[in-house]
């Protein structure tokens, strides 16, 4: 399939083709089609990298009526990285066609600024839950007439404590008029009782199958390392790749600030992504990240989510995650965009059970190196 073939203007197809995108991801060619009918709502499950952005925004795009000033568009996103990417891809995407305008309001950024930014022309809103709430106590963004609500990594957002931010949204654009579509890696049993009851029974569902949705650009591989000896394998294993970048992943704070410190102590360019960590330091080592000046990152689940950070050759899996949904997040860091990767697991003999574990679940198999 094509991008012409999926209905998509010329225009954008131009914009596309200047950010190397030129063929439809499966996600893609499932879903523009669908939401381009116009008033659907939508589940589609697939997994982080697999270009959901566009497979939602191009659609999304095409409903906007540019010569509306008023918000007609609202996407929610679990993380302030992920707002601001979805807000930039919009933008180039529009790049040679009518000019629709995005405002990106999140946590860690000055309220009034936002608000005075959401007082121009704004057609699409990309939020995190949180802020939403505080614009719309302050009374100054109004989403009852927004004709589609997109909910993007609805799993991320669940799992990071916003139920009842996105009950009292979706409450608020409760009216006949507006579509939702939402898009998952996982759907956990709290998802689907939200999919219940605010999607449309008719709701068109599209899941990608396992086999495509694990991104069979990754290759998933471990080795048995028990847990004092895992520091001596991971250097070894960045000895081998050279100076190519990527993510170390760690079970809980303390464990990754440990990590940090002894890979500096090894003099590897390694930045810190944590919890806790204020929003200026957290940005600080992500702009150091991606211009290329720190070669890898040592996070949590938590701290890595949103991260959008191209061509990472490895995620390593220093500790397993406890949930299955994690690693999907996890190893879908790397190999995106059509590139290729690998998922490297350094496991004690109690994570090698957890290890089967997930290649029964996820339809993947794990290949032992050394």
């Amino acid at each position: 399939m094509t991008f012409k073939e999926l209905g998509v203007s010329e225009e954008i197809i131009k914009g596309l083709k200047e950010m190397g995108i030129v063929s439809p991801t499966k996600i893609q060619e499932e879903a523009i089609p669908v939401l381009t009918e116009g008033t659907v709502d939508f589940v589609g499950q697939a997994q982080t990298g697999t270009g959901k952005t566009a497979a939602f925004g191009l659609p999304l795009l095409a409903q906007i009526d540019p010569e509306k000033e008023h918000i007609q568009a609202l996407i929610l996103a679990p993380t302030r990285e992920l707002g601001q990417q979805i807000a930039k891809q919009l933008f180039k995407f529009t790049k040679y066609s009518d000019k629709v305008f995005t405002e990106a309001v999140y946590g860690g950024e000055k309220i009034d600024i936002q608000i005075a930014r959401l007082n121009r022309p704004t057609q699409i809103v990309v939020a995190t839950p949180g802020r939403l709430i505080d614009l719309m106590k302050r009374k100054a963004v109004d989403i009852r007439h927004i004709k589609t609500l997109v909910l993007d990594e609805a799993d991320e957002m669940l799992s990071m404590g916003f139920k009842k931010d996105l009950t009292t949204i979706l409450e608020g654009t409760a009216s006949k008029e507006r579509n939702v579509w939402l898009f998952s890696a996982t759907i956990p049993q709290e998802l689907n009782e939200i999919i219940n009851q605010y999607v449309n029974k008719s709701a068109r569902r599209v899941n990608i199958d396992k086999n495509d949705a694990v991104n069979t650009g990754i290759q998933h591989q471990f080795v048995a390392s028990d847990d004092n000896n895992k520091l001596d394998t991971l250097a070894y294993f960045l000895k081998s790749i050279g100076k190519q970048r990527g993510i170390i992943f760690t079970k809980t704070k303390a464990a990754a600030r440990t990590l940090a410190k002894q890979l500096a102590a090894k003099n590897y360019e390694v930045g810190l992504l944590e919890g806790d960590m204020l929003q200026k330091d957290r940005d600080k080592v992500m702009r150091a990240f991606k211009n290329k000046s720190l070669r890898l990152l040592v996070s949590t689940d938590v701290a890595a989510r949103g991260i959008d950070v191209a061509n990472l050759a490895f995620v390593l899996h220093y500790q397993l995650p406890d949930q299955t949904e994690y690693y999907t997040h996890r190893s879908g860091r790397t190999a995106r965009a059509g590139k290729t990767g690998i998922s490297l697991a350094l496991v004690n003999p109690y994570e090698l059970k957890k290890l089967r574990q997930l290649e029964r679940e996820l339809g993947i198999k794990f290949t032992q190196i050394r």
